[in-house]
């Protein structure tokens, strides 16, 4: 339904390109990002193609560990469970069901990445596994700029992109968010945001209010992330400068 989103909402030409679907007509598609709360960039998008029966698989990296955020947490295991807790939690508002944590250390990712001991390396090898045994249409991952330049970030997209692109059949579409030039809001703290010539997001999903509330609702559940007040105003504040009725993607490979 992702894909479908976004077709109906291209040119015609994207419109016509063939989908894959399972034998019952459900599409799929594995949504992979490093920390619970990165799932917000695309909220409302996920929301409504949860909401038209779009089957998920939401899965998380890492747990957060290192990032108490406005929490006075300790970080380690159990701010990693709160965090946790905090996704399934936003997952349930989004309509998402199945949910995985791979549980490798925050901000490990690219750490000596290239070594067989890394967490990159077992990243790659879990990521694989999902590809080659589970049937996904569309795959959702943050770009190479990771949104604004996350270690963590980065490294998920890259190691996506390198399984995806060496897949040599039934490969799955992979797509990029992005924010257009120009729409970031005038908060301080998000002028480290990448931006994205809006010619290359050529997909772009609606969602409506229904969808919003989702959104918001998932945002509530990052209590350790963000206070109340950030909560409360987070997706309306991207609604109306960087989404503005459109969550915006990229497809990262060529067809």
């Amino acid at each position: 339904m992702l894909m479908r989103t976004l077709a109906l909402s291209t040119v015609a030409a994207l419109a016509a390109l063939p989908a894959l679907a399972q034998e019952d007509g459900t599409e799929r598609t594995l949504a992979i990002f490093a920390h619970p709360d990165d799932e917000l960039f695309v909220a409302p998008a996920l929301a409504r193609a949860a909401r038209e029966g779009e089957e998920f698989t939401l899965v998380y990296a890492t747990s957060g560990d290192q990032g108490p955020g406005v929490s006075d947490m300790e970080r380690g295991e159990e701010l990693a469970k709160r965090r946790e807790g905090e996704a399934l939690c936003a997952a349930e508002a989004l309509g998402i069901k199945t949910v995985r944590f791979l549980r490798l250390g925050d901000g490990t990712l690219g750490v000596n990445a290239h070594h067989p001991a890394s967490s990159a390396n077992a990243l790659t090898k879990e990521l694989k596994s999902m590809l080659e045994n589970e049937q996904f249409e569309t795959v959702v991952s943050w770009g190479p700029d990771g949104g604004y330049g996350h270690a963590d970030h980065r490294m998920v997209s890259a190691l996506i992109t390198q399984l995806v692109q060496a897949m040599d059949e039934d490969r799955p579409t992979l797509i990029y968010p992005g924010i257009r030039k120009g729409s970031l809001p005038p908060v301080p703290e998000m002028q480290i945001w990448a931006e994205t010539d809006p010619e290359l997001l050529d997909l772009v999903p609606t969602y409506d209010a229904e969808d919003l509330q989702a959104a918001n609702a998932a945002a509530q559940c990052h209590e350790t992330q963000f206070d109340a007040e950030t909560r409360a105003g987070m997706m309306t504040l991207f609604d109306q400068s960087i989404w503005q009725g459109s969550v915006h993607f990229r497809r990262a490979l060529k067809d």
